[in-house]
Parts: structure tokens; C-alpha cells; sequence
């Protein structure tokens, strides 16, 4: 392997192991023996969950090949799946703020564990199942498990600036860590063991059940509006609502739509963006420092979010900007790196500067999840949380879907800049949405002194 890969791997672990060993109590949150045994309860739960999910990506293409089927196919079960989590992702997601967070969270580790069950089939129709019952499964990932993390935070008294540790430490652990462990644990059970590409889907079952057993043993159940017998239509109503008549919430809702609809296409890019003459470069090595990028970027948010005079909205609109600019690079490099044109050999000079700019793109990733997941908190009403939350993914899945159905109808530069445009524009948003918060704070803190004012000037009956 070239010592390009190693340099740019090292020297991310290093920024990291440094970042985590200078922690000074300026950088910590100090909490209480009470929550940190709440927090790494889940924390367990979902790096066990998040274990469930990263242990099948690296393989669910190379199984479907494996069976046989062409890239057309493949394409449409991919399809399928983010069609789902769109259509049926969404009700049942939304269901949970009426049935419970808990439950929810168990349906998820059974939905996908039937998901799993299905690889082991090569029968076209049982593996569309599959892919519908892995985008219901991740609706519930992305709303359950941090509805159910918020309620329960807030039933249990805890203070709201303790949330961004356990956002952050999830994040680090869950996208990060989870993830690279489980790529190595993958590569063992597929290369090492001899054990073929089902292997993966079945260790990713049984780390489900293991906590599904956890969450079903020491959780508590919360809801969103249990009080009001409400259908589920009268939910989206509600929530609909709520996002039309919150203009932080819309916004709230673009920022993420834009961002995570970047993210994904850019897992469909990156492979052909640094190979585009068949160069030979380790997937495995190059996904594994991406999730090493991503630990870099939560740790630093950890950081950013202990400081309670540091609002996300201020550090967020930076960051949509960098990321922006990372995404450019192979829009510029296209222009003023003339091409090789060789097959095969190694990665390019191009493909050199497109990788750091990519790991530049991880890392701000690993600031966006817990920095969003935080606006989350503070914004969206807590008797409708999943609901609102999965609304939030609906534009996402419409875009990746239409990104995948003509992923072959557009120069790969082009997809790259109309990244760049989508993140662009989610920085003027969060400057729109930090200009609002501020707003309504600085009103709040003057009607506060004003009524500390006249009750000073109140005169006293003698």
C-alpha cells in the first residue's frame, strides 16, 4: 500500500489521539455519576446499533453482485430501499411518538434483522423485500433511538447542556470507532474466514439482538402526545404545522435536507473520483480513514459544544462553508490538473489532493451530526419529534433517488458542484437561521430586564 494512504491515516489518528489527551476541564462537561450511567447505557445500545448497520455497507453491492445481477438491478433495489424509508420509513417512524420511542426502537432491530435474513436468499423478489424493510428500519435509526434519548434525558432532570456530550461521544463511537472496527471485522469475516458475503449480514443480526435484549432490559418507554388520541394523519397535520408556522424549523429541515442529501451522493462519488482510469486504491483502507476524518471532526465538536458561550449556529455556517469548498476540489482539480489518461497504477496526483479534500469533507461531517442533532433538541416540539424528524427525510430521499436513477447522466464533475452549490446555500440558511435565534434571544433578555425594571420602580404601600 502506498505510503500516501499511511501519511494521511497517521496523521488523522494523531490530530485525534491529541485532540482527546489535551482535554482540559475547559473542554468537558462536568455532569453527574446519575447521567453518565444513563449516557453510556445508550451509548452502548447505539454503537451496537450503528455496529448492526456499518458491518452491511461495505457489502450489501458486492452480495447483489455476487447473486448475479447487473448494475441496472442493483440500481433499483438501491432504489427501493430509499423509497422505503421515504413512504413506509416515514409512517412508521412517525408512529412512534404515538406507540412509544422503545418500542420503536425494538421494531427497528427486528425489521432489520429480517433484512439481514433475506440476503441469504439470490431470489430477486425476496431481496426487494429486504431493501423495503432496511428503509423502514433506517427511518427508525435516524428518529427512535434520538427521540427516545431527548424525552428521556429531559424526564430525568438532566441538564440540556449535558445532551452535547452524549451527541457528541455517540457520534464519535457510532460513525467513528463502530465504524472502522466493524469494515476490519467485515474484511475478517468475508477475506480471512472464508466465510462469503452473507457472513457480514449475520454478525450484523446478532449484534441487533444483542441490543434489542439491552433496550427491552433497561430502558423505560416515553411518547410524544399521548394525552390526545390522535390518527396518524392528524400527526402529520400537526407537524406540518409545526414546520409551516416555525421558520427555524424549515429551516431546520432544509439545512439537513441539503447536507445529508451531499453526504450521500458523495458515497456514490468518491469511488470514481479517485479511480477514474481503473487506478488500484484499497476501498477498505481509504473508508476506514474517511471514518478516522469523521472521529477528528466529532471530537472537535465536543470541544465546540462544551463551551456554552459558543452557539452551534455560529461555528455551522463556517463549517457548511469548508465543506462546500472540499466538495469544489474535483470541479478545480478537473481544470487545472491535467488527466494521466494511464489505466490502472496508482492513485493520481489529482486523486491525492481529492483525498485530502474528501477527509476535509468527513470531518465536517463528524461536526454536523451532533451539532445537528443539538439544534434538534432545541427546536423541534417534543410531542412531535419522530414525526417532524422523518418529514425532514422526505426531500432527502426523493434527491438521493433521482441522484441514483441518472448517476451515469451526468459528468461526475458535475454532480461534485452541484454538492458544492447544495452546501453553499445550507451555510446562507444557517446564517438566516443564526440571525433569527439571535434575534429572539436579545428580545427575550431585553422583555426580562424590562420586567425587572418596573418591579424595581414598583412603589412600596406603606
Amino acid at each position: 500500500m502506498e505510503v500516501f494512504y499511511w501519511m494521511v491515516f497517521g496523521g488523522l489518528a494523531a490530530v485525534v489521539a491529541a485532540l482527546e489527551l489535551s482535554k482540559t476541564s475547559r473542554d468537558r462537561v462536568n455532569t453527574s455519576s446519575a447521567f453518565s450511567s444513563f449516557k453510556n447505557n445508550y451509548l452502548v445500545v447505539y454503537s451496537l446499533m450503528m455496529a448492526g448497520d456499518w458491518l452491511q455497507g461495505p457489502y450489501v453491492y458486492y452480495l447483489y453482485s455476487q447473486y448475479g445481477f447487473g448494475k441496472g438491478d442493483i440500481g433499483r433495489l438501491f432504489i427501493a430501499g430509499f423509497g422505503s424509508s421515504m413512504l413506509f420509513g416515514t409512517i412508521v417512524g412517525s408512529l412512534a411518538d404515538k406507540q412509544g420511542r422503545k418500542r420503536a426502537s425494538i421494531t427497528y432491530c427486528i425489521t432489520y434483522i429480517l433484512s439481514c435474513a433475506t440476503k441469504h436468499s439470490p431470489e430477486y423478489k425476496i431481496l426487494m423485500v429486504g431493501r423495503v424493510l432496511g428503509g423502514i428500519a433506517t427511518s427508525l435509526l435516524f428518529s427512535a433511538f434520538e427521540s427516545w434519548l431527548v424525552a428521556e434525558h429531559f424526564k430525568r432532570g438532566f441538564d440540556q447542556q449535558w445532551l452535547s456530550v452524549t451527541f457528541s461521544q455517540a457520534i464519535f463511537l457510532g460513525n467513528g470507532l463502530v465504524a472502522i472496527v466493524s469494515g476490519l471485522f467485515g474484511n475478517v469475516l468475508v477475506d480471512t474466514l472464508a466465510l462469503g458475503p452473507v457472513a457480514p449480514f449475520d454478525a450484523a443480526a446478532c449484534f441487533l439482538a444483542i441490543g434489542m435484549a439491552i433496550i427491552m432490559s433497561s430502558w423505560t418507554e416515553n411518547y410524544g402526545d399521548p394525552s390526545e388520541n390522535k390518527d396518524l394523519l392528524t400527526q402529520f397535520k400537526g407537524a406540518a404545522v409545526a414546520i409551516a408556522s416555525d421558520e427555524k424549523i424549515t429551516l431546520l429541515g432544509a439545512i439537513q435536507s441539503l447536507f445529508e442529501g451531499s453526504m450521500y451522493t458523495f458515497v456514490f462519488l468518491w469511488t470514481p473520483a479517485l479511480s477514474p482510469n481503473g487506478e488500484d486504491i484499497p476501498h477498505g483502507f481509504i473508508f476506514a480513514t474517511f471514518m478516522m476524518a469523521s472521529m477528528l471532526g466529532s471530537s472537535i465538536a465536543s470541544r465546540l459544544m462544551a463551551r456554552s458561550s459558543l452557539k452551534v449556529e455560529s461555528y455551522m455556517q463556517i463549517v457548511f462553508l469548508i465543506s462546500a469548498a472540499a466538495l469544489l476540489l474535483p470541479v478545480i482539480t478537473s481544470f487545472l490538473v491535467v488527466p494521466s489518461g494511464e489505466k490502472g497504477g496508482g492513485i493520481s496526483f489529482s486523486g491525492c489532493i481529492q483525498l485530502i479534500g474528501f477527509c476535509t469533507f468527513e470531518a465536517c461531517v463528524g461536526i454536523f451530526w451532533p451539532s445537528i442533532m443539538k439544534m434538534r433538541s432545541q427546536y423541534i416540539p417534543e410531542e412531535a419529534r419522530s414525526t417532524i424528524m422523518n418529514f425532514f427525510r422526505i426531500p432527502l430521499n426523493i434527491f438521493v433517488c433521482i441522484v441514483l436513477y441518472n448517476v451515469n447522466a451526468y459528468p461526475i464533475v458535475f454532480m461534485f458542484g452541484m454538492c458544492s452549490v447544495f452546501l453553499f446555500v445550507a451555510s446562507l440558511l444557517q446564517k438566516r437561521l443564526r440571525f433569527i435565534t439571535e434575534s429572539q434571544r436579545s428580545r427575550s433578555q431585553e422583555w426580562t430586564a424590562m420586567k425587572e425594571t418596573d418591579s424595581e420602580a414598583e412603589p412600596l404601600n406603606i
